[in-house]
């Protein structure tokens, strides 16, 4: 697992279609203070697209995308762009 997902908040949106890894990470977010990191796992490859996308719409800021030895995209969002 990532730095950013043992010190912030995990979405597991695994097995998960768009827009499903979009609306779980929204939720998370909203909760979230700024600055959190908030790490997405997934495996709808629309995600690679659609995380860092929405992110720049909210004003929030893409620090790490990582794909594991099994295919999981681990894309690690910052909150508010902090």
């Amino acid at each position: 697992m990532t730095e950013a997902a043992e010190t912030g908040e995990v979405v597991d949106a695994r097995g998960l279609v768009c827009p499903a890894p979009i609306v779980r990470l929204a939720r998370v977010a909203r909760a979230a203070a700024a600055g959190t990191l908030v790490t997405v796992l997934a495996t709808d490859p629309a995600a690679e697209v659609d995380v860092p996308a929405w992110a720049r719409m909210r004003g929030h800021t893409v620090v790490r995308t990582e794909r594991t030895d099994d295919g999981v995209l681990a894309v690690t969002v910052r909150i508010g762009g902090a």
